[in-house]
């Protein structure tokens, strides 16, 4: 009993690593890269936690409670997903980036006044005549799906090592929640540590706005290779 109760610090920790691994860290600061506030930012990166923690305590408890197995091909498959939707991620950015005529201004609502990054694309008129009114709206959807997809290429892995470090369905039910909360946790304080140069780098010269865009595309778009060709090659070999 005192054993299993000491495996659960050591899975909340192991699941706040788990959130920093390459291709949570791709994905996510795609989602980063998006206009938007400190706490806008930390919020999209705890929506991603939440969606990677429902998924796979979901998915784990269901394999666990009814004694099923992940194979070894559903597995790559789902990896090779992950894959695709990171590549997605960065060819939306590059494309964001490339569509968007972003440029700076100063705003007020009300008594408040912030410098806000505006778009006009698509707009026909001269920029002095365009209308600059915004809205603020802001949804964590996307970023709550995606973790969704990453909690599910995750399962497997968490498997093994839950089976290896549990005695009991119970034991390992309750070490699959506090390993979710973990890398909710420790995605959320991932994006609390970057929201602040993200955001300067967006108020920033438009050289350096789109610089960092187009290296956290860029490097989705590698990372997302990646996974894909190594994902796609274990697929082949197990349905040969």
């Amino acid at each position: 009993m005192l054993q299993s109760l000491a495996m659960l610090p050591l899975g909340f920790v192991i699941g706040m690593g788990h959130a920093l691994e390459t291709d949570h860290l791709a994905a996510v600061s795609n989602m980063l890269a998006r206009k938007g506030n400190k706490r806008a930012l930390i919020a999209r990166g705890a929506f991603w936690g939440l969606g990677h923690t429902l998924s796979l305590f979901a998915i784990c408890s269901v394999v666990v409670i009814l004694g099923l197995t992940i194979s070894g091909g559903l597995q790559a498959g789902l990896e090779f997903v992950v894959g695709v939707m990171i590549v997605a991620l960065g060819v939306q950015t590059l494309w964001r980036m490339y569509r968007d005529r972003v440029h700076a201004h100063i705003h007020s609502h009300g008594e408040a006044v912030h410098l806000h990054l505006h778009s006009h694309a698509g707009e026909k008129v001269p920029h002095q005549e365009a209308a600059h009114a915004h809205e603020h709206r802001r949804t964590n959807l996307k970023a709550l799906a995606i973790g969704l997809v990453h909690g599910a290429a995750g399962s497997g892995a968490l498997l093994v090592l839950t089976v290896s470090a549990t005695q009991s369905i119970w034991q390992a039910l309750v070490y699959f929640a506090v390993f979710g909360i973990g890398s909710l946790v420790g995605m959320a304080a991932l994006s609390a540590v970057v929201a602040l140069p993200l955001t300067a780098a967006q108020r920033g010269t438009t050289w350096l706005r789109n610089g960092t865009t187009g290296l956290i595309g860029c490097a989705a778009l590698w990372f997302g290779a990646v996974i894909m060709f190594e994902n796609g090659t274990a697929l082949q070999h197990l349905l040969r």
